[in-house]
């Protein structure tokens, strides 16, 4: 499929749109483990770990829609994560956000150091305070922006400027704004990472990674880690994503108008304190946000003034899912506390501001003023 498409075509009809052998609408779901070698001689597949027609489509989706030269599908979001820092190598050393989701958080600081690679959580809402972490171990910056989930804005031409200068990789998690929002190898990001299991599936359906790069040396370097690691996507889950992310737009589109409501009441709610929202005016960083990507997104924090507050919106809200995940068709809730960012000590979310009255929401597709409704009930006058 050629990439001068625009995105709403690309994701309809992603690399693959039909079977090229019947002609069906959809590709099929390739339920086998090894490939028959005709003559004794391997074809295009030899075995699933490797390779299978119902990976190749979604791993061919997000190397299109992030203008990458090839994707690869790992089995959930943290495993694309492990798949793009295997990069790194024992005596490396890898700046991260201070704010980033609570996931990757643990991988860097209980994983990495395990093998060798030493990591430094900074601000990178400051690109100096970036340059002035960078050592001559340093190997690489992994960046998450906006940051989850207090929504901190990085600089991405400017990090991106001081990596390739000081000769380092550049690892971005994508997830919260997708490819279509954010293009991440357009603005000079080596490596984009996404956890396919929100916004790109949809559906609240599958764990899914996505890793795609636009350096062949890179791919080649990430496709037999792959291999070996072995974490890949399996087919029916293939499948699920691939269906998922032919609606990608137009659910990114009525999420993202709903948030924005929602953001906007919020701040004027007498029991919030706070919002974190690109889509505010008063959202430190916006310039720059809106300066690399197309919209807010669809995701929001908010801070309530009272702590009991928080036991009342969870117990009282009736349409979100109170779950630690995001960019499903329905509402999601999250108390970051206690559900995605749980394995960050208390301390140290004490510390970044991630405080016990800090709720998360994935808005959904449903109308934003039964969404409204049922929020203002449980928050109470």
């Amino acid at each position: 499929m050629s990439k001068s498409l625009r995105p709403a075509t690309l994701l309809v009809h992603q690399g693959r749109d039909r079977d090229p052998a019947t002609g069906a609408a959809n590709i099929p779901v390739y339920l086998a483990s090894t490939y028959h070698h005709f003559g004794g001689r391997p074809g295009e597949y030899d075995y699933a770990r490797s390779g299978n027609p119902s990976r190749d489509q979604v791993e061919e989706a997000i190397a299109l829609l992030e203008n990458g030269v090839r994707g690869f599908a790992y089995a959930s979001g943290m495993a694309a994560v492990g798949g793009a820092l295997a990069l790194l190598k024992s005596g490396d050393h890898v700046i991260a956000p201070d704010d980033l989701y609570g996931g990757t958080y643990r991988y860097l600081t209980l994983v990495l150091p395990q093998q060798g690679i030493s990591v430094s959580l900074v601000n990178m809402t400051d690109p100096q305070t970036v340059e002035n972490a960078i050592r001559p171990e340093t190997r690489a910056l992994f960046l998450e922006t906006p940051s989850n989930p207090l929504f901190k804005i990085s600089d991405l031409r400017a990090l991106v400027e001081i990596a390739r200068r000081r000769g380092l990789l550049t690892l971005l998690d994508n997830t919260f704004m997708t490819p279509l929002l954010q293009p991440a190898l357009e603005l000079g990001i080596d490596v984009a990472i996404h956890s396919a299991t929100k916004f790109l599936g949809g559906h609240s359906d599958l764990l899914a990674g996505l890793v795609t790069t636009a350096d062949p040396e890179l791919a080649a370097q990430l496709k037999r880690f792959q291999n070996a690691m072995g974490a890949t996507l399996a087919p029916f889950d293939c499948f699920l994503l691939a269906r998922g992310i032919k609606t990608l737009k137009v659910r990114l589109e009525a999420a993202q108008t709903g948030a924005q409501i929602l953001a906007e009441r919020l701040v004027a709610h007498p029991a919030v304190a706070r919002v974190y929202y690109p889509g505010l005016a008063e959202h430190p960083g916006r310039a720059v946000h809106f300066s690399q990507a197309a919209g807010p997104g669809a995701v929001l924090s908010f801070e309530l003034k009272d702590r009991a507050g928080v036991t009342r919106v969870l117990e009282q809200v009736k349409l979100p899912i109170i779950a630690p995940s995001l960019g499903g068709v329905e509402t999601i809730l999250t108390h970051c506390w206690s559900m995605s960012h749980a394995a960050i000590p208390a301390p140290v979310k004490e510390q970044l501001g991630i405080r016990e009255s800090l709720l998360r929401i994935s808005t959904g597709i449903e109308d934003p003023e039964d969404l409204w409704e049922d929020l203002a009930n449980a928050l109470g006058d």
